[in-house]
Protein backbone atom coordinates (compact mmCIF):
# COMPACT_ATOMS: atom_id res chain seq x y z
CA UNK A 1 0.00 0.00 0.00
CA UNK A 2 1.38 3.48 -0.85
CA UNK A 3 2.27 5.64 2.13
CA UNK A 4 3.52 9.06 3.14
CA UNK A 5 7.11 8.70 4.37
CA UNK A 6 7.81 12.23 5.63
CA UNK A 7 7.03 15.90 5.09
CA UNK A 8 9.55 17.24 2.57
CA UNK A 9 8.91 20.98 2.89
CA UNK A 10 6.32 23.72 3.23
CA UNK A 11 6.21 26.32 0.46
CA UNK A 12 5.27 30.01 0.44
CA UNK A 13 5.04 32.35 -2.53
CA UNK A 14 6.62 35.71 -1.64
CA UNK A 15 6.97 39.09 -3.32
CA UNK A 16 10.58 39.76 -2.27
CA UNK A 17 12.72 36.66 -1.89
CA UNK A 18 15.67 38.42 -0.25
CA UNK A 19 13.41 40.08 2.35
CA UNK A 20 11.78 36.74 3.19
CA UNK A 21 15.15 34.98 3.41
CA UNK A 22 16.37 37.71 5.80
CA UNK A 23 13.35 37.18 8.08
CA UNK A 24 13.75 33.40 8.23
CA UNK A 25 17.54 33.67 8.67
CA UNK A 26 17.87 36.69 10.97
CA UNK A 27 14.73 36.36 13.12
CA UNK A 28 13.92 32.65 13.13
CA UNK A 29 17.51 31.38 12.84
CA UNK A 30 17.00 29.29 9.70
CA UNK A 31 19.90 28.35 7.42
CA UNK A 32 19.72 29.15 3.70
CA UNK A 33 20.41 25.86 1.93
CA UNK A 34 19.86 26.96 -1.69
CA UNK A 35 18.74 29.83 -3.88
CA UNK A 36 18.47 29.65 -7.67
CA UNK A 37 16.20 30.40 -10.62
CA UNK A 38 14.33 27.44 -12.07
CA UNK A 39 13.97 26.63 -15.76
CA UNK A 40 10.73 28.28 -16.96
CA UNK A 41 9.56 25.15 -18.77
CA UNK A 42 9.89 23.15 -15.55
CA UNK A 43 7.94 25.71 -13.50
CA UNK A 44 5.23 25.85 -16.17
CA UNK A 45 4.91 22.06 -16.25
CA UNK A 46 4.83 21.62 -12.47
CA UNK A 47 2.36 24.46 -11.79
CA UNK A 48 0.30 24.23 -14.97
CA UNK A 49 0.67 28.02 -15.35
CA UNK A 50 1.73 29.37 -18.74
CA UNK A 51 4.45 32.00 -18.43
CA UNK A 52 5.42 31.03 -14.88
CA UNK A 53 8.92 32.24 -14.01
CA UNK A 54 10.47 31.85 -10.55
CA UNK A 55 13.49 31.98 -8.29
CA UNK A 56 13.35 29.49 -5.42
CA UNK A 57 15.16 29.42 -2.09
CA UNK A 58 15.15 26.79 0.62
CA UNK A 59 15.71 27.62 4.27
CA UNK A 60 16.05 25.00 6.99
CA UNK A 61 15.09 25.28 10.62
CA UNK A 62 14.79 22.70 13.37
CA UNK A 63 13.31 19.61 11.74
CA UNK A 64 11.80 21.26 8.66
CA UNK A 65 12.57 23.01 5.38
CA UNK A 66 10.68 25.98 3.95
CA UNK A 67 10.61 26.68 0.22
CA UNK A 68 10.30 30.38 -0.67
CA UNK A 69 9.27 31.16 -4.25
CA UNK A 70 9.36 34.58 -5.91
CA UNK A 71 7.53 34.55 -9.25
CA UNK A 72 8.34 37.11 -11.95
CA UNK A 73 5.73 35.77 -14.37
CA UNK A 74 3.05 35.56 -15.57
CA UNK A 75 2.06 39.23 -15.55
CA UNK A 76 -1.41 38.61 -14.08
CA UNK A 77 -0.17 37.41 -10.67
CA UNK A 78 -2.38 38.44 -7.74
CA UNK A 79 -1.88 39.04 -4.03
CA UNK A 80 -4.19 37.18 -1.65
CA UNK A 81 -4.79 37.99 2.00
CA UNK A 82 -7.15 35.45 3.54
CA UNK A 83 -8.20 35.74 7.17
CA UNK A 84 -7.82 32.85 9.60
CA UNK A 85 -11.56 32.11 9.20
CA UNK A 86 -11.43 31.94 5.37
CA UNK A 87 -11.43 28.54 3.67
CA UNK A 88 -7.98 27.80 2.29
CA UNK A 89 -6.17 29.87 4.92
CA UNK A 90 -3.06 28.21 6.30
CA UNK A 91 -0.33 29.04 8.78
CA UNK A 92 2.81 27.47 10.13
CA UNK A 93 3.35 27.12 13.88
CA UNK A 94 6.65 27.06 15.74
CA UNK A 95 7.45 26.11 19.33
CA UNK A 96 9.69 28.92 20.59
CA UNK A 97 11.45 30.42 23.57
CA UNK A 98 11.77 34.17 24.08
CA UNK A 99 8.36 35.00 22.61
CA UNK A 100 8.52 38.74 23.37
CA UNK A 101 12.01 39.07 21.86
CA UNK A 102 10.92 37.19 18.73
CA UNK A 103 7.92 39.49 18.29
CA UNK A 104 10.20 42.52 18.61
CA UNK A 105 12.72 41.12 16.12
CA UNK A 106 9.93 40.21 13.70
CA UNK A 107 8.55 43.76 13.87
CA UNK A 108 11.89 45.08 12.61
CA UNK A 109 11.22 43.01 9.45
CA UNK A 110 7.71 44.40 8.93
CA UNK A 111 5.97 41.44 10.57
CA UNK A 112 2.95 42.40 12.69
CA UNK A 113 0.94 40.81 15.49
CA UNK A 114 -2.48 39.75 14.16
CA UNK A 115 -4.47 39.50 17.37
CA UNK A 116 -3.01 39.39 20.84
CA UNK A 117 -0.81 37.11 22.90
CA UNK A 118 -3.02 34.68 24.80
CA UNK A 119 -2.49 31.86 27.27
CA UNK A 120 -4.15 28.69 25.98
CA UNK A 121 -6.48 27.11 28.54
CA UNK A 122 -7.18 23.72 26.94
CA UNK A 123 -5.94 21.18 24.41
CA UNK A 124 -2.39 20.05 23.64
CA UNK A 125 -0.95 23.56 24.12
CA UNK A 126 -2.71 24.28 27.44
CA UNK A 127 -0.64 26.73 29.49
CA UNK A 128 1.33 27.99 26.49
CA UNK A 129 1.41 31.57 25.28
CA UNK A 130 0.33 31.81 21.65
CA UNK A 131 0.32 34.62 19.08
CA UNK A 132 -0.30 34.96 15.34
CA UNK A 133 2.11 37.09 13.30
CA UNK A 134 1.67 38.09 9.65
CA UNK A 135 4.42 39.17 7.27
CA UNK A 136 4.14 41.69 4.45
CA UNK A 137 3.17 38.93 1.99
CA UNK A 138 0.30 37.75 4.20
CA UNK A 139 2.06 34.64 5.48
CA UNK A 140 0.86 33.82 8.98
CA UNK A 141 3.13 32.36 11.65
CA UNK A 142 1.92 31.04 14.99
CA UNK A 143 4.47 31.24 17.79
CA UNK A 144 3.91 28.96 20.78
CA UNK A 145 5.90 29.36 23.99
CA UNK A 146 5.24 26.55 26.44
CA UNK A 147 5.67 27.14 30.16
CA UNK A 148 9.14 26.38 31.53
Amino acid sequence: MPQILATNHTSFTVSDLDRSIAFFRDVLGFEVTSKAPRAPEVIERVTGIDGARAVIAYVRGPGHSIELIEYSGPDDRARVRPRACDTGFCHIAYDVTGLDELIEAAASHGVTVEGEIITVDQGPNAGAQVVYLRDTDGITFELIEKPA
